[in-house]
């Protein structure tokens, strides 16, 4: 009979590659960070991961940055937007909420002068648009709000925020925006690790209102999907996009990633499938079932995006 440490420790070894990717790499960090847990606890936290992913396929957030403005005339262009031009309430990092166009002036000139002067244009991104999102049916659009309240707390600490919340479109999702230089004159500069953490930070605060969501990689979930600019998304609903990029073969990072998940996947539906435990069996055939949908969606796409033949 496998000896359950040992499995324990495929799940481990692999679990961190899918579901907590470059966590584990040592960097000088202000903060202090956690001790990890036991090895036992975190086999089963892996196990509770892979269960939510692909059994009961709990729905995943989005947060997305969608891009950001380089001046102040972009970013108070952006602040209209998504307010519908003052109609829709705005609220800013310490809670206050506020309506119309002369408070979007305010807010305005509140961000221009609350620091180093952003001018009407910049050479750099004075501003990071995010939006924070659940699927369809998964979430009031209040507990959507409070979740992104709180995720703004917590991830932009010290930071000017804006947030509005769209609740009249099918899935509700607040669009928020932070000014990149913080209280303290440092910037923000969000990388690969901190939308990943970002995402598993919107999933926690969902939890305490009592939604479940995942926050898995699209990767680890074998999706590559390539999002549109907001510039994109607006042109296109008002029917004003001329040209729409064709869809075509993955780049080789996507291909790497789509095999690197796949591969850890494989290894652990092997390691489950030695286990004795009816809970890891079970598993197993989740996992075993993921891997096939993988195939089938993964065979699909190098179909769709390879050379037409006459």
């Amino acid at each position: 009979m496998p000896d359950p440490k040992s499995i324990d420790g495929v799940l481990v070894e692999w679990g961190d590659r899918l579901f907590y990717p470059g966590n584990r790499r040592v960097a000088a960090r202000p903060e202090p960070r956690l001790r990890l847990p036991p090895f036992q606890q975190r086999a089963d936290a892996i196990r509770r991961r892979i269960e939510a992913t692909v059994i009961r396929r709990v729905p995943q957030v989005m947060v997305k940055v969608t891009g950001g403005g380089r001046g102040m005339k972009a970013i108070a262009a952006h602040f209209r937007y998504i307010s519908k031009n003052g109609r829709l309430e705005i609220e800013n990092e310490r809670g206050e909420t506020s309506r119309g166009k002369d408070a979007l002036r305010e807010v305005a000139d509140e961000w221009r002068y609350g620091g180093s002067l952003i001018g009407d244009e910049s050479p750099r991104r004075e501003a990071f648009n995010i939006m924070l999102s659940m699927p369809r049916g998964s979430a009031a659009p209040e507990i959507v709000l409070r979740a992104s309240r709180e995720f703004a707390r917590d991830e932009l600490a010290g930071h000017k925020v804006v947030m509005v919340l769209h609740d009249h479109q099918a899935n509700p999702h607040v669009h928020l925006s932070v000014r990149a230089e913080g209280a303290d004159g440092r910037r923000l500069n969000p990388r690969k690790a901190d939308l990943h953490r970002w995402r598993e930070t919107f999933a926690e605060k969902l939890l305490v209102w009592g939604i479940e969501a995942e926050a898995t990689r699209q990767g680890t979930r074998g999706i590559v999907r390539r999002y549109d600019a907001l510039w994109q998304q607006r042109a296109r609903a008002e029917g004003r996009l001329l040209r729409d990029r064709p869809a075509g073969p993955l780049a080789t990072a996507s291909r790497r990633t789509l095999d690197e998940g796949r591969h850890a996947w494989s290894q652990i539906a092997d390691a489950l499938q030695r286990s004795a435990l009816p809970g890891d069996q079970r598993l197993a055939a989740g996992v075993r079932a993921h891997l096939r949908d993988l195939d089938r969606s993964q065979g699909a796409e190098r179909e769709m995006s390879g050379p037409h033949r006459g």
